[in-house]
């Protein structure tokens, strides 16, 4: 079943997103060769808890931390680490945040030092795509017009969309109908309405589609140990088009 948020239950996740917002802006700041994903999450922790909030992913399912920190060939769910970050790494930083009960969830990708040519482009494209299918969040739209659009824009561009992991509803739980992949047809799907919270988070790998789970039972990785990134954020359909209440504008 769908949830329909009023735009007051809107508003509180607002604030949950814009909390989740302030965090990446200020890793942003951190990340460095150096740096570990470790120190990373801690300083997430205690961020959140400062700011009267907690980190949703602790805990569910028995997830052991307040990120996922994906590294290189990991396209989602990988453990925080107490290794440093190396030149040319490219690293993404995931979490859902729950301040008064409402839960907002974004994903950052970022470079670490001086990145090849290859992984910029990844970067780039990736980015682009996220937002190519905000663009077709709109009332009356299809969740297949939101797939069809990141996956013929990532194809064009000679990379392939995760299959295994898609975007979905969010509220007061972490994950809500409906499902959103990021590959499939347009006009396909439930259709798009007012008062529908979802997240979009295409997730695009330099080689295959294809992913394979660690022993660990939750890092996701390319199956062909080539790179991969993410970009995810949360918005809200309206009437006046979607709104992004990760932003980080």
């Amino acid at each position: 079943m769908i949830i329909i948020k009023t735009r007051q239950e809107i508003e509180k996740m607002k604030k949950a997103g814009e909390l989740l917002a302030r965090v990446h802006k200020e890793i942003a700041k951190m990340i460095k060769p150096g740096i570990s994903t470790y120190e990373i999450d801690q300083f997430v922790e205690e961020y959140l808890k400062k700011n009267g909030a907690t980190a949703e992913q602790k805990g569910y399912q028995g997830y052991q931390f307040a990120t996922c920190a994906s590294i290189n060939d990991e396209i989602c769910h990988g453990f925080p680490r107490r290794s440093p970050l190396k030149d040319g790494d490219i690293v993404t930083i995931d979490m859902v945040v729950n301040l008064g009960g409402w839960l907002a969830d974004s994903a950052w990708s970022y470079g670490v030092g001086n990145i090849s040519d290859e992984a910029k482009k990844l970067l780039d494209i990736t980015k682009k795509a996220l937002y190519i299918g905000i663009e077709k969040a709109v009332i009356g739209n299809r969740v297949g017009d939101i797939s069809h659009a990141i996956q013929t824009y990532v194809e064009s561009e000679g990379f392939s969309v995760v299959r295994d992991f898609v975007g979905h509803g969010i509220g007061r739980n972490m994950h809500e109908e409906p499902q959103v992949p990021h590959f499939g047809s347009p006009g396909r799907g439930p259709r798009l309405m007012e008062g529908m919270v979802l997240t979009i988070e295409p997730m695009v790998n330099i080689g295959r589609y294809e992913s394979t789970i660690d022993d660990n039972k939750w890092t996701a990785r390319t199956i062909d140990g080539k790179l991969s990134t993410q970009y995810e954020h949360t918005l809200a359909i309206t009437k006046d088009g979607p709104i992004i209440i990760t932003d980080q504008e």
